[in-house]
Protein backbone atom coordinates (compact mmCIF):
# COMPACT_ATOMS: atom_id res chain seq x y z
CA UNK A 1 0.00 0.00 0.00
CA UNK A 2 2.84 2.41 0.84
CA UNK A 3 4.52 1.60 -2.47
CA UNK A 4 1.31 2.28 -4.41
CA UNK A 5 0.81 5.55 -2.54
CA UNK A 6 4.35 6.58 -3.44
CA UNK A 7 3.70 5.68 -7.08
CA UNK A 8 0.54 7.81 -7.07
CA UNK A 9 2.52 10.75 -5.67
CA UNK A 10 5.06 10.35 -8.48
CA UNK A 11 2.20 10.14 -10.98
CA UNK A 12 0.59 13.35 -9.70
CA UNK A 13 3.96 15.11 -9.78
CA UNK A 14 4.62 14.05 -13.38
CA UNK A 15 1.20 15.21 -14.56
CA UNK A 16 1.53 18.53 -12.71
CA UNK A 17 4.90 19.01 -14.38
CA UNK A 18 3.32 18.24 -17.77
CA UNK A 19 0.67 20.91 -17.19
CA UNK A 20 3.18 23.49 -15.93
CA UNK A 21 5.69 22.93 -18.73
CA UNK A 22 2.88 22.49 -21.21
CA UNK A 23 1.62 26.03 -20.81
CA UNK A 24 5.08 27.37 -21.62
CA UNK A 25 5.28 25.15 -24.69
CA UNK A 26 1.85 26.36 -25.86
CA UNK A 27 2.93 29.99 -25.37
CA UNK A 28 6.16 29.42 -27.29
CA UNK A 29 4.36 27.31 -29.96
CA UNK A 30 6.84 24.44 -29.47
CA UNK A 31 5.02 21.50 -31.06
CA UNK A 32 8.01 19.12 -31.26
CA UNK A 33 8.85 19.73 -27.61
CA UNK A 34 5.24 18.85 -26.77
CA UNK A 35 5.62 15.48 -28.48
CA UNK A 36 8.85 14.83 -26.60
CA UNK A 37 7.17 15.77 -23.32
CA UNK A 38 4.38 13.28 -24.02
CA UNK A 39 6.77 10.42 -24.80
CA UNK A 40 8.89 11.06 -21.70
CA UNK A 41 5.87 11.41 -19.40
CA UNK A 42 4.20 8.20 -20.64
CA UNK A 43 7.44 6.23 -20.34
CA UNK A 44 7.98 7.54 -16.80
CA UNK A 45 4.46 6.58 -15.70
CA UNK A 46 4.74 3.19 -17.41
CA UNK A 47 7.89 2.27 -15.48
CA UNK A 48 6.55 3.68 -12.20
CA UNK A 49 3.43 1.46 -12.33
CA UNK A 50 5.15 -1.48 -14.08
CA UNK A 51 4.38 -3.96 -11.30
CA UNK A 52 1.05 -2.57 -10.11
CA UNK A 53 -2.42 -3.89 -10.95
CA UNK A 54 -3.34 -3.64 -14.66
CA UNK A 55 -6.28 -1.34 -13.86
CA UNK A 56 -3.95 1.09 -12.08
CA UNK A 57 -1.52 0.93 -15.00
CA UNK A 58 -4.32 1.57 -17.48
CA UNK A 59 -5.76 4.56 -15.62
CA UNK A 60 -2.35 6.14 -15.07
CA UNK A 61 -1.32 5.76 -18.72
CA UNK A 62 -4.65 7.10 -20.02
CA UNK A 63 -4.58 10.11 -17.69
CA UNK A 64 -0.98 10.97 -18.57
CA UNK A 65 -1.63 10.53 -22.30
CA UNK A 66 -4.59 12.90 -22.15
CA UNK A 67 -2.64 15.47 -20.13
CA UNK A 68 0.24 15.42 -22.61
CA UNK A 69 -1.99 15.41 -25.68
CA UNK A 70 -3.67 18.57 -24.35
CA UNK A 71 -0.30 20.28 -24.73
CA UNK A 72 0.08 19.15 -28.35
CA UNK A 73 -3.52 19.93 -29.31
CA UNK A 74 -3.44 23.40 -27.73
CA UNK A 75 -0.05 24.20 -29.27
CA UNK A 76 -1.35 23.27 -32.72
CA UNK A 77 -4.58 25.24 -32.14
CA UNK A 78 -2.81 28.44 -31.06
CA UNK A 79 0.15 28.08 -33.42
CA UNK A 80 -1.22 30.60 -35.91
CA UNK A 81 -3.02 32.93 -33.48
CA UNK A 82 -2.33 34.74 -30.20
CA UNK A 83 -2.69 32.74 -26.99
CA UNK A 84 -5.64 34.26 -25.14
CA UNK A 85 -5.83 31.46 -22.58
CA UNK A 86 -4.65 32.46 -19.10
CA UNK A 87 -2.67 29.99 -17.00
CA UNK A 88 -5.70 29.42 -14.75
CA UNK A 89 -7.88 28.71 -17.77
CA UNK A 90 -5.23 26.41 -19.24
CA UNK A 91 -4.77 24.50 -15.98
CA UNK A 92 -8.53 24.08 -15.57
CA UNK A 93 -8.93 22.90 -19.16
CA UNK A 94 -5.96 20.53 -19.08
CA UNK A 95 -6.74 19.04 -15.69
CA UNK A 96 -10.52 19.14 -15.57
CA UNK A 97 -11.98 18.42 -18.99
CA UNK A 98 -11.67 15.44 -21.33
CA UNK A 99 -12.10 17.37 -24.58
CA UNK A 100 -9.18 18.64 -26.63
CA UNK A 101 -10.41 22.11 -27.61
CA UNK A 102 -9.06 24.72 -25.18
CA UNK A 103 -10.94 27.69 -26.69
CA UNK A 104 -14.19 27.22 -24.70
CA UNK A 105 -12.21 27.71 -21.47
CA UNK A 106 -11.33 31.25 -22.51
CA UNK A 107 -14.79 32.07 -21.09
CA UNK A 108 -14.13 30.41 -17.73
CA UNK A 109 -15.68 32.49 -14.96
CA UNK A 110 -18.19 34.31 -17.17
CA UNK A 111 -21.98 34.01 -17.05
CA UNK A 112 -23.38 30.45 -16.97
CA UNK A 113 -24.10 28.80 -20.32
CA UNK A 114 -27.65 27.40 -20.77
CA UNK A 115 -28.21 23.66 -21.00
CA UNK A 116 -26.03 22.52 -18.12
CA UNK A 117 -28.73 20.86 -16.07
CA UNK A 118 -30.05 18.94 -19.08
CA UNK A 119 -26.58 17.43 -19.63
CA UNK A 120 -26.26 16.58 -15.94
CA UNK A 121 -29.68 14.89 -15.84
CA UNK A 122 -28.92 12.94 -19.00
CA UNK A 123 -25.59 11.84 -17.55
CA UNK A 124 -27.20 10.61 -14.34
CA UNK A 125 -29.72 8.48 -16.27
CA UNK A 126 -26.86 6.93 -18.30
CA UNK A 127 -24.91 6.12 -15.13
CA UNK A 128 -27.98 4.38 -13.70
CA UNK A 129 -28.51 2.46 -16.93
CA UNK A 130 -24.88 1.36 -16.89
CA UNK A 131 -25.15 0.16 -13.29
CA UNK A 132 -28.22 -1.87 -14.23
CA UNK A 133 -26.35 -3.54 -17.08
CA UNK A 134 -23.45 -4.41 -14.79
CA UNK A 135 -25.96 -5.84 -12.29
CA UNK A 136 -27.44 -7.95 -15.11
CA UNK A 137 -23.93 -9.13 -15.98
CA UNK A 138 -23.47 -10.30 -12.39
CA UNK A 139 -26.77 -12.20 -12.46
CA UNK A 140 -25.97 -13.88 -15.77
CA UNK A 141 -23.11 -15.68 -14.04
CA UNK A 142 -25.65 -17.42 -11.82
CA UNK A 143 -27.42 -19.01 -14.78
CA UNK A 144 -26.42 -22.45 -15.97
CA UNK A 145 -25.40 -21.35 -19.44
CA UNK A 146 -22.66 -22.51 -21.77
CA UNK A 147 -19.31 -21.14 -20.60
CA UNK A 148 -18.49 -19.43 -23.90
CA UNK A 149 -21.99 -17.94 -24.17
CA UNK A 150 -21.76 -16.68 -20.59
CA UNK A 151 -18.42 -15.02 -21.35
CA UNK A 152 -19.85 -13.25 -24.41
CA UNK A 153 -23.07 -12.12 -22.71
CA UNK A 154 -21.42 -10.97 -19.49
CA UNK A 155 -18.56 -9.21 -21.28
CA UNK A 156 -21.06 -7.46 -23.56
CA UNK A 157 -23.10 -6.25 -20.59
CA UNK A 158 -20.00 -5.03 -18.78
CA UNK A 159 -18.51 -3.21 -21.78
CA UNK A 160 -21.75 -1.43 -22.59
CA UNK A 161 -22.46 -0.77 -18.92
CA UNK A 162 -19.02 0.73 -18.25
CA UNK A 163 -19.28 2.81 -21.43
CA UNK A 164 -22.67 4.16 -20.33
CA UNK A 165 -21.26 5.08 -16.92
CA UNK A 166 -18.10 6.78 -18.17
CA UNK A 167 -18.63 7.95 -21.75
CA UNK A 168 -22.32 8.82 -21.69
CA UNK A 169 -22.70 9.38 -17.95
CA UNK A 170 -19.77 10.95 -16.15
CA UNK A 171 -18.49 12.86 -19.18
CA UNK A 172 -21.98 14.27 -19.81
CA UNK A 173 -22.22 15.34 -16.18
CA UNK A 174 -18.78 16.95 -16.48
CA UNK A 175 -19.82 18.83 -19.62
CA UNK A 176 -22.96 20.10 -17.92
CA UNK A 177 -21.16 21.19 -14.76
CA UNK A 178 -18.70 23.36 -16.71
CA UNK A 179 -21.66 25.25 -18.19
CA UNK A 180 -22.29 26.69 -14.73
CA UNK A 181 -18.84 28.31 -14.86
CA UNK A 182 -19.42 29.89 -18.26
CA UNK A 183 -17.60 27.25 -20.31
CA UNK A 184 -19.51 26.06 -23.37
CA UNK A 185 -18.42 22.44 -23.12
CA UNK A 186 -20.16 19.85 -25.27
CA UNK A 187 -21.12 16.20 -25.32
CA UNK A 188 -18.20 14.03 -26.37
CA UNK A 189 -20.49 11.12 -27.29
CA UNK A 190 -23.40 12.28 -29.45
CA UNK A 191 -26.03 9.62 -30.14
CA UNK A 192 -23.68 7.30 -32.09
CA UNK A 193 -26.53 5.01 -33.17
CA UNK A 194 -27.79 7.85 -35.38
CA UNK A 195 -24.60 7.91 -37.46
CA UNK A 196 -25.42 7.63 -41.17
CA UNK A 197 -21.91 6.41 -42.06
CA UNK A 198 -18.74 5.24 -40.40
CA UNK A 199 -17.19 8.59 -41.31
CA UNK A 200 -19.87 10.43 -39.34
CA UNK A 201 -19.60 7.94 -36.48
CA UNK A 202 -15.88 8.57 -35.92
CA UNK A 203 -15.76 12.29 -36.75
CA UNK A 204 -18.95 13.65 -35.17
CA UNK A 205 -20.53 11.15 -32.80
CA UNK A 206 -18.09 8.84 -31.01
CA UNK A 207 -15.41 10.14 -28.62
CA UNK A 208 -15.09 13.66 -29.98
CA UNK A 209 -12.02 14.15 -27.77
CA UNK A 210 -10.15 11.54 -29.81
CA UNK A 211 -11.33 12.94 -33.15
CA UNK A 212 -10.30 16.43 -32.02
CA UNK A 213 -6.94 15.08 -30.89
CA UNK A 214 -6.14 13.21 -34.09
CA UNK A 215 -7.49 15.99 -36.30
CA UNK A 216 -5.50 18.79 -34.67
CA UNK A 217 -2.32 16.84 -33.97
CA UNK A 218 -2.09 14.53 -37.03
CA UNK A 219 -4.55 15.15 -39.86
CA UNK A 220 -4.40 18.94 -40.24
CA UNK A 221 -0.60 19.28 -40.00
CA UNK A 222 -0.06 16.46 -42.54
CA UNK A 223 -2.89 16.72 -45.09
CA UNK A 224 -1.17 19.38 -47.24
CA UNK A 225 2.14 17.50 -47.12
CA UNK A 226 1.10 13.92 -47.86
CA UNK A 227 -2.51 14.26 -49.02
CA UNK A 228 -5.82 13.89 -47.21
CA UNK A 229 -6.14 10.12 -47.65
CA UNK A 230 -2.70 9.32 -46.22
CA UNK A 231 -3.14 11.86 -43.41
CA UNK A 232 -6.51 10.35 -42.53
CA UNK A 233 -5.08 6.83 -42.37
CA UNK A 234 -2.18 8.03 -40.21
CA UNK A 235 -4.70 9.71 -37.89
CA UNK A 236 -6.56 6.41 -37.49
CA UNK A 237 -3.27 4.57 -36.95
CA UNK A 238 -2.27 7.11 -34.30
CA UNK A 239 -5.60 6.50 -32.58
CA UNK A 240 -4.81 2.79 -32.74
CA UNK A 241 -1.42 3.37 -31.09
CA UNK A 242 -3.06 5.36 -28.30
CA UNK A 243 -5.49 2.49 -27.77
CA UNK A 244 -2.51 0.10 -27.65
CA UNK A 245 -1.25 2.19 -24.74
CA UNK A 246 -4.62 2.04 -23.01
CA UNK A 247 -5.68 -1.55 -23.77
CA UNK A 248 -2.62 -3.68 -24.54
CA UNK A 249 0.24 -2.20 -22.53
CA UNK A 250 -1.54 -2.46 -19.12
CA UNK A 251 -2.05 -6.23 -19.57
CA UNK A 252 1.16 -6.77 -21.60
CA UNK A 253 -0.79 -8.66 -24.24
CA UNK A 254 -2.82 -8.19 -27.41
CA UNK A 255 -0.22 -5.98 -29.05
CA UNK A 256 -1.18 -4.98 -32.58
CA UNK A 257 -4.86 -5.88 -32.27
CA UNK A 258 -6.21 -2.38 -31.39
CA UNK A 259 -3.99 -0.93 -34.12
CA UNK A 260 -5.44 -3.42 -36.62
CA UNK A 261 -8.96 -2.44 -35.51
CA UNK A 262 -8.31 1.21 -36.35
CA UNK A 263 -6.60 0.36 -39.62
CA UNK A 264 -9.83 -1.42 -40.59
CA UNK A 265 -11.88 1.62 -39.51
CA UNK A 266 -9.68 4.01 -41.48
CA UNK A 267 -9.82 1.79 -44.57
CA UNK A 268 -13.62 1.68 -44.50
CA UNK A 269 -13.82 5.46 -44.00
CA UNK A 270 -11.57 5.93 -47.06
CA UNK A 271 -13.83 3.55 -48.99
CA UNK A 272 -16.86 5.64 -48.04
CA UNK A 273 -15.13 8.81 -49.19
CA UNK A 274 -14.18 7.12 -52.48
CA UNK A 275 -17.81 6.14 -53.07
CA UNK A 276 -18.96 9.69 -52.34
CA UNK A 277 -16.35 11.18 -54.68
CA UNK A 278 -17.65 8.93 -57.46
CA UNK A 279 -21.25 9.81 -56.59
CA UNK A 280 -22.05 6.19 -55.74
CA UNK A 281 -24.79 5.98 -53.11
CA UNK A 282 -24.54 2.62 -51.42
CA UNK A 283 -26.21 3.63 -48.13
CA UNK A 284 -29.74 4.24 -49.31
CA UNK A 285 -31.85 4.30 -46.14
CA UNK A 286 -31.62 4.40 -42.36
CA UNK A 287 -31.70 0.61 -41.96
CA UNK A 288 -28.85 0.15 -44.42
CA UNK A 289 -26.86 2.96 -42.84
CA UNK A 290 -27.27 1.65 -39.30
CA UNK A 291 -26.49 -1.95 -40.30
CA UNK A 292 -23.36 -0.81 -42.14
CA UNK A 293 -22.06 1.26 -39.23
CA UNK A 294 -22.84 -1.34 -36.56
CA UNK A 295 -21.23 -4.10 -38.61
CA UNK A 296 -17.89 -2.32 -38.97
CA UNK A 297 -17.85 -1.01 -35.40
CA UNK A 298 -18.99 -4.18 -33.60
CA UNK A 299 -17.83 -7.20 -35.63
CA UNK A 300 -14.07 -6.40 -35.40
CA UNK A 301 -14.45 -5.28 -31.77
CA UNK A 302 -12.72 -8.39 -30.30
CA UNK A 303 -9.56 -6.95 -31.85
CA UNK A 304 -9.98 -3.78 -29.79
CA UNK A 305 -11.19 -5.32 -26.53
CA UNK A 306 -9.08 -8.44 -26.70
CA UNK A 307 -9.38 -11.38 -24.33
CA UNK A 308 -6.61 -10.39 -21.90
CA UNK A 309 -8.03 -6.88 -21.53
CA UNK A 310 -11.48 -8.33 -20.81
CA UNK A 311 -9.98 -10.80 -18.33
CA UNK A 312 -7.69 -8.50 -16.36
CA UNK A 313 -9.43 -5.12 -16.69
CA UNK A 314 -13.12 -5.25 -17.60
CA UNK A 315 -14.31 -8.06 -15.35
CA UNK A 316 -12.33 -6.91 -12.26
CA UNK A 317 -13.37 -3.29 -12.88
CA UNK A 318 -17.01 -4.42 -12.69
CA UNK A 319 -16.34 -6.27 -9.44
CA UNK A 320 -16.37 -9.77 -10.89
CA UNK A 321 -12.71 -10.66 -10.51
CA UNK A 322 -10.56 -12.09 -13.30
CA UNK A 323 -12.05 -14.91 -15.34
CA UNK A 324 -10.27 -18.18 -16.01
Amino acid sequence: MKTLLLHIIYFVGINLLVLLLGYELVKRKMVFAGWMLMIIAILAVYFIFLHDHPIIRMLSIIATTFSAMKVIAATESYKTKPLTLTFKQWFTFAGGWAGMRAEPFEKLGSVPVPGGWAMVRMGITRVLAGLILIFIGHKLLLLNLDKELTYILVSGCLLVGLSLILHFGMLSISAGMWHFSGVNTYLLFRQPVKASSLTEFWSKRWNIAFSEMTSVAIFRPLKNKIGSAAALMLAFMFSGLLHELALSVPVNSGYGLPLLYFIIQGSVVLFEKLMISRKIRFLQNKITETTWVLFWVVVPMPLLFHAEFIKHIVWPLAGLGPIH
